[in-house]
């Protein structure tokens, strides 16, 4: 049987559970073991944290309470690390370019480039469920489901065919980002310091993320997964981890190459095509964003 990892909120604040079905097991409780009782501290041995957290979708008399009774937060409230792949569909930086009046940019690979990333604020992290407030005069707030990547063991110059091994499961995000707050003031165009990103993507509350990770294990292909969006019921993006032009292998290897990875690392492999800013239209108070990760679940989180 299979299982879904999470951080719930307990009377005791947060602590790690597993899903079984319906049901809410809290793993520390469960399995007795002290690092059990995060999320984090099951990850930093998760080889055999897996195998005991396997252990129990087959013990017999385990309670625990109802899924629709308990608060999920998000699956590490607190990443150590939150890397974002840029602009890693073709489809999305074609229509990033249009939006600026560019032409759609060559495929990076034919250029001899790399994969290339920024780091969003681990504090911007937010759970399902949550309300996100638009950021102060920003009036161009947009979406971007993305399939993320939870990193279980120690990762450093790892190379493409070995990159599987490293990845302890997925779950859902979505990179909000405040399209009018990415550039400085008055900075003339030719300068190397006009850009803003941490106005423009680690606002509060702009990395909402879950509801669960899903085990690497329980996911025959990510790079085969649906992704979905929808705002108010009306669907935005639709596309598949496919067309990534980076694919995860390509990704882990480059950043291990740069840093090293840690267990409970985030990486954020990118968004396809059917954003805000193409469409020319950006998310407002009481929206309710869908964001949907095939064989992984729904994050929804609510604008105000």
């Amino acid at each position: 049987m299979s299982f879904k990892l999470a951080t719930y909120n307990s009377a005791e604040g947060p602590r790690a559970a597993i899903i079984i079905g319906v049901r809410v097991i809290d793993v520390a409780r469960a399995t007795r073991v002290k690092n059990d009782v995060s999320v984090d501290g099951i990850l930093m041995d998760w080889t055999k944290a897996k195998a005991r957290l396997t252990a129990l979708t087959t013990r017999k008399g385990l309670r625990g309470q109802p899924l629709s009774k308990v608060k999920l937060l998000a699956p590490i409230p607190r990443p150590g690390a939150i890397y974002c792949a840029g602009s890693n569909y073709a489809d999305h930086a074609a229509e990033m370019a249009r939006a600026s009046g560019r032409a759609a940019p060559p495929d990076p690979h034919d250029l001899g480039l790399r994969s290339w990333h920024f780091i969003k604020s681990s504090r911007a992290v937010t759970a399902p469920n949550q309300t996100v407030k638009m950021p102060a005069n920003s009036k161009k707030l947009d979406w971007e489901v993305e399939l993320a990547v939870i990193i279980g063991r120690r990762c450093k110059d790892v190379a493409e065919k070995d990159a599987y091994r490293y990845i302890a499961g997925y779950t859902v995000a979505n990179d909000l980002s405040a399209r009018d707050r990415g550039l400085r003031a008055a900075m003339p165009e030719t300068s190397a310091f006009r850009y803003d990103w941490t106005a423009h993507k680690s606002f509060d509350g702009s990395c909402p993320m879950g509801p669960w990770i899903v085990p690497a294990s329980d996911i025959k292909d990510p790079m085969n997964l649906g992704l979905q969006l929808e705002v108010s019921g009306a669907m935005k993006q639709d596309s598949n981890t496919k067309h990534m032009i980076f694919d995860i292998r390509e990704q882990i290897a480059d950043l291990s190459s740069k840093i090293t990875l840690w267990p409970g690392d985030i990486i954020m492999t990118g968004t396809p095509d059917g954003v805000g800013n193409g469409r020319g239209e950006f998310l407002k108070a009481g929206d309710v964003v869908k964001a949907s990760v095939e064989g992984i679940g729904d994050l929804v989180t609510r604008i105000a």
